[in-house]
């Protein structure tokens, strides 16, 4: 066996602020495509953070009708491969194969639909694109073998606090199929679902909103810091 290598890691002044996801997403056994491997998916829509995480690639799913201008949106300012929701929910038919190949157009990795998503639709953009489709799956009743033989490639779990199950319901039938599942919100509970059988792990990072009050949270205690230091220094000069 190979010893593994540490790797140098180079962190520049003005992107050492950046979302990392959790480290122990990298003992799952990721997934290739197209010579590529990812382990670690952001599951976010805000180019800013889009921008700065440490991610292998972005999961870029929302609870609305996919539009082109999104996707131009993300790939345009991600740095890292992009799985692009095409629909599945609202959106079906030909406009979710349409959106598709649009994803593709833009480089995108893959594309994402949605729980309800109709075997036609999953056929309608298999007939039209070269990229993996991905299907969610929400629960262990999910025909599998249907979105299979329909042309799905990657099955994406997503079953709150049983995807774990989920995913080791999964891989009794189909020990093969690439799974993609969401981690949950501890260390332990993405290392039940690698140990149920995710190939590749979704980080759902805190908000914009939450990242931006911890950093000013930090900023004030550093100006409070300094007026102490300083008070103090002013103390000790009197004396």
């Amino acid at each position: 066996m190979v010893a593994k290598k540490d790797s140098p890691s180079i962190t520049t002044d003005l992107r050492k602020h950046y979302v990392a996801v959790p480290e122990i997403i990298d003992t799952a056994s990721g997934i290739i495509i197209n010579g590529k491997r990812f382990r670690s998916l952001i599951f976010t829509t805000d180019i800013a953070i889009i921008m700065n995480n440490d991610a292998d690639a972005v999961i870029a799913v929302y609870p609305f009708s996919p539009h082109p201008a999104i996707i131009q949106g993300i790939t345009n300012v991600a740095n890292m491969p992009v799985l692009a929701g095409v629909g599945g929910g609202i959106t079906n038919g030909h406009r979710s194969a349409n959106i598709a190949l649009f994803a593709e157009a833009h480089g995108c990795m893959g594309v994402v639909l949605n729980a309800p998503t109709p075997k036609e639709t999953y056929r309608a953009i298999d007939k039209l694109i070269d990229i993996p489709i991905i299907s969610t799956v929400v629960s262990e009743f999910t025909d599998i073998q249907e979105k299979l033989d329909a042309g799905v490639d990657i099955l994406n779990v997503s079953g709150a606090a049983k995807t774990a199950h989920i995913v080791r319901e999964i891989r009794k039938k189909f020990p093969k199929v690439p799974i993609i599942a969401t981690g949950g919100p501890t260390e332990e509970s993405i290392k039940a679902t690698i140990a149920a059988g995710a190939n590749a792990i979704t980080y759902t990072p805190p908000s914009n909103g939450k990242l931006f009050s911890d950093l000013m949270k930090r900023y004030r205690q550093e100006e409070e810091t300094f007026y102490d230091e300083q008070k103090a220094l002013e103390e000790e000069n009197k004396n």
